[in-house]
C-alpha cells in the first residue's frame, strides 16, 4: 500500500524469530505483539486491515468513499482478515507440524480449498476482489500467492484466482515492495 500511494516511509524490520515483537517498545505500538504495525504522524495503527483502511482514508485511494463499492471492498478485506489469513496460516502451521493426527491437516486443507474457490468464483465475476483494484487485493495477495509458491496447490483448479494473482503481482508497486530487503 505504501508503494502504491508513494508515501515516504521507513521500514523497520522486526525479527519475530528472535522475539523482537515482545519488546516493550514494540508492544507500545502493537499490544498483541504481531506484525505489521506502524506509527503514522503520531498515530499508532496495528493489524493489517486497520493499517490499510487508515492509509486508504488518509490518501483517498483504494477504498471507495461510500455505497456498494465501499461495502464490497470492506467485505473482501474482512474476508481476508477473518478467513483467508487465519485459515491459510493454520494450514501452513499444521503442514510444518510433525503430528500423527491427520485431522488438522485435512480440516485446514479443505477450508483453504473452499476459500480459494470462493475467491475464484468472485474473480470470475470481477477483475479484482472489490471490483476495482483496492486494499482488499493488497491484503489478500500474499496469502493467495502462497497457494502455489509455498503450499504447492494445483492452481489450474482456480483459473480466475490464477489470473488475478498474475495481475496483482505484475503491478509496479507490488514488484517494488517485493524487492525490499529487511
Amino acid at each position: 500500500m505504501l508503494e502504491e500511494v508513494e508515501l515516504p516511509y521507513r521500514a523497520i524490520p522486526v525479527d519475530i524469530g528472535k522475539g523482537e515483537q515482545h519488546a516493550a517498545e514494540y508492544l507500545r505500538i502493537n499490544p498483541n505483539a504481531k506484525i505489521p504495525a506502524m506509527v503514522d504522524d503520531g498515530v499508532r495503527v496495528f493489524e493489517s486491515g486497520a493499517i490499510l483502511i487508515h492509509l486508504a482514508e488518509k490518501t483517498g485511494r483504494f477504498l471507495p468513499e461510500a455505497g456498494q463499492a465501499r461495502a464490497d471492498v470492506l467485505g473482501w478485506l474482512f474476508f481476508q482478515v477473518g478467513s483467508v489469513g487465519p485459515m491459510f496460516g493454520q494450514l501452513s502451521h499444521f503442514r510444518g507440524a510433525k503430528r500423527e493426527d491427520p485431522y488438522p491437516l485435512e480440516r485446514y486443507t479443505k477450508e483453504v480449498e473452499r476459500l480459494a474457490g470462493v475467491m475464484d468464483t468472485r474473480l470470475g465475476e470481477s477483475e479484482y476482489l472489490g471490483g476495482d483494484y483496492s486494499i482488499a487485493d493488497m491484503a489478500t495477495i500474499g496469502w493467495a500467492r502462497a497457494l502455489d509458491h509455498y503450499m504447492k496447490f494445483d492452481m489450474s483448479r482456480w483459473p480466475n484466482l490464477s489470473r488475478w494473482i498474475g495481475a496483482v503481482t505484475a503491478r509496479p508497486a507490488f514488484r517494488r515492495a517485493s524487492a525490499l530487503k529487511p
